[in-house]
């Protein structure tokens, strides 16, 4: 018993660490801790970024429906989140289940799934609260900068890239580009050949820059290979995480070969050695699916915290994507 406690002891002993071990340690976390820390710099581009006033942002509820929130609450209805309503036709029948395609379903019409549309009955009052408890006398802020910078509205031309001589259009700090990629599937839209992508005058169009290129499905190392040849040295790469109206990852629909993809690729490229803000944003985007192949809004919020007041271009953009620059 004895020679198993000093056994014990001397093991003890001698994995303890000594004061030379702890104080090496210290310093160690100290300087990964000043290393980590943002400097006053990055405090301050950090803050000619963040919205006045807070984020205006209203969180869902994640129970869905303001009945399942009051049941699982057991009856409580101090939630100022937002709920979804169902719609409920004459033609629905609720034991069928949700819709799958919800909010973006081309059929309401005579779909006889459930569907759902935002309740904002009582969140305007809870919203009012909150704000008259947290009132409290504020000094007027004077504009940032970012706040004295003139948009100018958006330019566009409807022509067919491949033939149209991009000399004319000058140079550009980023580029987005959403090719009509031939992905051996049936689209809604008519796509570009492997050679035609390949062919088309991207550098001409930046002599130092970013690009930001969406990619999906087999196109992903065509993409890469695009940006070799156009280039550039890909650094980085976004990743859209596609929610539906309910906020749930996309489980269903035909949108692979052999598996859902609940997710989109932005391949990020560089060329030479351009000014932009750094660690501002993250590389992942969570975001509702709308109209097909209708990216997320939040990318152009990335894009001009990169390189705020520079010229930029999208490629095979639509109405909708048309942004003052």
């Amino acid at each position: 018993m004895a020679i198993s406690y000093y056994s014990f002891s001397l093991t003890t002993l001698l994995s303890a660490q000594s004061i030379r071990e702890r104080e090496t340690k210290k310093v160690g976390e100290e300087i990964m801790e000043l290393l980590s820390k943002p400097t006053a710099k990055e405090q301050s581009l950090a803050q000619r970024f963040r919205s006045q006033g807070g984020a205006k942002v209203q969180e869902f509820c994640p129970h869905g429906t303001r009945e399942e929130c009051l049941r699982s609450s057991k009856g409580s209805s101090n939630c100022g989140k937002l709920h979804f309503r169902k719609i409920i036709q004459k033609h629905t029948d609720e034991s069928l289940g949700d819709c799958s395609f919800l909010n973006t379903c081309f059929h309401m019409d005579t779909c006889r799934y459930v569907h759902y549309e935002v309740d904002h009955s009582g969140v305007a009052d809870h919203s009012q609260l909150s704000s008259e408890a947290s009132l409290s006398p504020k000094v007027p802020c004077p504009p940032r900068l970012d706040e004295r910078t003139i948009l100018f509205p958006p330019q566009w031309i409807q022509c067919d890239l491949r033939f149209l001589d991009m000399s004319i259009l000058g140079k550009f700090a980023v580029i987005m580009a959403d090719p009509p990629w031939d992905i051996h599937m049936e689209l809604p839209y008519g796509t570009m050949s492997d050679d035609e992508m390949r062919q088309l005058s991207i550098p001409i169009m930046q002599d130092e820059g970013l690009i930001f290129l969406w990619v999906t499905g087999r196109a992903m190392e065509l993409g890469r290979e695009c940006l070799s040849l156009w280039g550039y040295e890909r650094v980085d790469e976004i990743i859209w995480v596609k929610t539906n109206q309910l906020q749930r990852i996309i489980r269903t629909g035909r949108t692979g070969h052999w598996l859902n993809h609940g997710k989109e690729h932005c391949l990020v490229g560089m060329k030479g050695n351009p000014k932009i803000n750094r660690w501002l944003d993250a590389d992942v985007i969570v975001a509702e699916v709308r109209a097909t192949s209708h990216k997320p809004d939040e990318i152009y919020g990335i894009i001009e915290r990169l390189s705020p007041g520079t010229r930029k271009l999208e490629l095979f953009g639509r109405p909708h994507n048309v942004q003052p620059n």
